[in-house]
């Protein structure tokens, strides 16, 4: 098992610290939004497809999906049991490996995958499965972030471990965010491989901290996930009380923290949804 395998298994083995996240996000962004209905608001539902929810977790999308298409089958699927054990759907889950779906050829509408691919130990067989069991108009829906989410949180991190590294600047490598691996950028590109259409959605906003403890809530949210990547011999208490002092700085000086968002969706498809109408478009005018 990969050590990145293991840090995720240890991040999701419960819904702790992405419960602690999204609260976040919740009463921190402005303007204020509901993300689970805007993401699936970015393809157009009959409101009878099968649905696969690949990394469901506790079921965020569910009772969304339910009242936008209230007669879809749904299925979720994660790998951590813990998660899915608070799941509103509960039986409809099940624990499953997301590299080897256990259902057959063209067996869903619609695939979705929200902020789970860049956890993913190899994303290109996980796309190619999510491809295997979609139909032929089927599609994936995928929601990540941009490579350029939260560039003053990145800032703040890398000052810190600079400060506390012994290695010179120019060699430390500041912990950086899982979702870089498959970000709204990089994600486009890997979808073009195995998709004949690929639409981006960006959503930009921000976080606002009035006071410096909701933000340190979100960073030892991410521990597990972060602490790993520090150089050897700079410690996570050591990193936060430098990002305690600098956030309480910040907040001082300018009377609330603000770290500006970019997160979105990438849709995926071969010949359903936004790529029907251009095919039969092309194909008009290949004829005529």
């Amino acid at each position: 098992m990969s050590f990145r395998v293991e840090f995720v298994r240890q991040q999701y083995a419960t819904d702790e610290a992405l419960r602690i996240r999204q609260e976040i996000h919740e009463k921190y962004t402005v303007p204020q939004n509901n993300f689970v209905e805007w993401v699936l608001s970015n393809i157009k539902w009959r409101g009878d497809e099968k649905v696969l929810d690949v990394g469901s977790g506790v079921g965020s999308y569910y009772k969304a999906l339910r009242h936008i298409a209230p007669q879809s089958h749904y299925i979720g699927i994660d790998l951590s049991a813990g998660m899915l054990a608070s799941h509103p759907a509960i039986g409809h889950v099940a624990r499953a490996d997301a590299l080897r779906l256990p259902f057959p050829d063209h067996a869903f509408d619609v695939v979705m995958a929200n902020h789970m691919v860049y956890h993913l130990s190899d994303i290109d067989a996980g796309l190619q499965e999510f491809r295997r069991v979609l139909k032929p108009k089927g599609v994936l829906l995928i929601a990540t972030n941009s490579a350029e989410n939260m560039p003053e949180l990145k800032v703040l991190m890398r000052r810190a471990v600079v400060l506390l590294a012994r290695a010179g600047a120019m060699q430390v490598q500041p912990p950086s965010p899982s979702s870089e691996r498959f970000a709204l950028e990089n994600g486009t590109r890997h979808l073009h491989r195995y998709f004949y259409g690929v639409m981006r959605c960006d959503l930009p906003g921000k976080l606002v901290f009035p006071s410096v403890e909701p933000m340190m809530a979100y960073l030892e949210s991410t521990r597990s996930l972060r602490e790993p990547q520090l150089p050897e011999d700079v410690m996570w208490e050591d990193v936060m009380a430098i990002m305690r002092q600098q956030i309480n700085h910040l907040i001082n000086h300018l009377g609330e923290l603000v770290i500006n968002k970019l997160t979105g969706v990438l849709v995926a498809t071969d010949s359903g949804a936004f790529m029907e109408e251009f095919i039969q478009i092309k194909s008009a005018l290949e004829q005529s």
